[in-house]
C-alpha cells in the first residue's frame, strides 16, 4: 500500500517523482524572498528549508489522511483487515518525501559550511521519530474523526494555516517577545523543529531551545510527553470507532 499510494500520488504528472523536492523548494523560495530578502525577517536559508521541510511532512501526513478510510471504502466494505494499515501507509509514504527532501537540506548545509556536533547528529533520528510519531497520531485521529463529522477537514485547514505562523518556522523565536516565545517552544512541532536546526546548525541564538527559557531541564520532557498523550488518545480513539467504519462511510 506505500508503494501504490507514493506512485498514484505523482501518476499522471510530467516530472513525477520530482515534485517531491520541487515543491518544499518553490514554497521555500517565495518564503525566502517575502520574509528573508525583503522583510529582512533575519534567519538563514538553511534554517528557513529546514523548518519548510518539516512542517511539509507535518501537513502532508495529516491532509492526506483526513480522507484515507473514507476514499478506501469499497475496500473497507468488501475486506476485513487491520484499519490502521490504510493511515499508516498514507504515513509511510509521506515519510519517503521526507526523507528526500533531508537530502536536499544536507546539501544546503554542505554547501553553506554549517558546522555541527557529530555526537549532537545522532540526536537527529529520534527527533525524526517523533515527528513521525506525532503526525501519525494526528492522522489517526483525523481519518476517524472524518468518517462521522465531514466538515472537520475544513476546521483542520484553517488550524493548519494559524499554526503555521504560530510555529517558528519563517522567523526566529529571537524576534519574539520572550513571555511569548518560552509557551510556542513548549509546541511539539515548534520543540522538533528547533531541536533539529540545533544539532544539525547549531547557532543556539536563533535555536533558542526549552532550556534558554525555562531553568529546568525537565520541561524538556514536556513536548515528548504531549506528544505520547497525543498518541495514546488518538490510538484509543481510532480503534473505539474502527469497529464502524464499514458502516459509517
Amino acid at each position: 500500500m506505500v508503494v501504490t499510494d507514493f506512485k498514484l500520488r505523482y501518476q499522471g504528472s510530467v516530472l513525477g517523482y520530482l515534485w517531491s523536492l520541487l515543491k518544499p523548494l518553490a514554497l521555500f523560495s517565495i518564503l525566502y524572498l517575502v520574509f528573508v530578502r525583503f522583510l529582512k525577517i533575519g534567519i538563514s536559508p538553511t534554517y528557513l528549508l529546514l523548518g519548510i521541510v518539516i512542517w511539509s511532512y507535518f501537513v502532508e501526513v495529516t491532509n492526506n489522511s483526513v480522507r484515507a478510510i473514507v476514499d478506501r471504502d469499497e475496500l473497507i466494505r468488501k475486506i476485513d483487515f487491520p484499519r490502521y494499515v490504510i493511515v499508516l501507509a498514507t504515513a509511510m509514504s509521506s515519510l519517503i518525501n521526507l526523507m528526500l527532501n533531508l537530502l536536499v537540506v544536507g546539501i544546503f548545509i554542505a554547501f553553506t559550511q554549517s558546522h555541527f556536533d557529530w555526537y549532537s547528529l545522532l540526536y537527529a533520528p529520534l527527533l525524526i521519530l517523533q515527528l513521525f510519531i506525532l503526525s501519525l497520531s494526528m492522522a489517526f485521529f483525523l481519518s476517524a474523526l472524518y468518517v462521522r463529522f465531514r466538515d472537520f477537514v475544513y476546521i483542520w485547514e484553517v488550524f493548519l494555516q494559524a499554526a503555521f505562523y504560530a510555529t517558528p518556522i519563517i522567523y526566529p523565536l529571537s524576534k519574539v517577545p520572550p513571555e511569548y516565545a518560552k509557551w510556542l517552544s513548549l509546541s511539539p512541532m515548534a520543540q522538533i523543529i528547533q531541536d533539529l536546526r540545533y544539532v544539525l546548525i547549531q547557532p543556539q541564538d536563533l535555536t533558542l531551545t526549552l532550556t534558554h527559557f525555562f531553568a529546568s531541564p525537565w520541561v524538556r520532557l514536556i513536548p515528548i510527553g504531549l506528544t505520547l498523550l497525543i498518541a495514546l488518545g488518538a490510538a484509543l480513539y481510532f480503534r473505539h470507532h474502527a469497529k464502524y467504519f464499514a458502516e459509517d462511510v
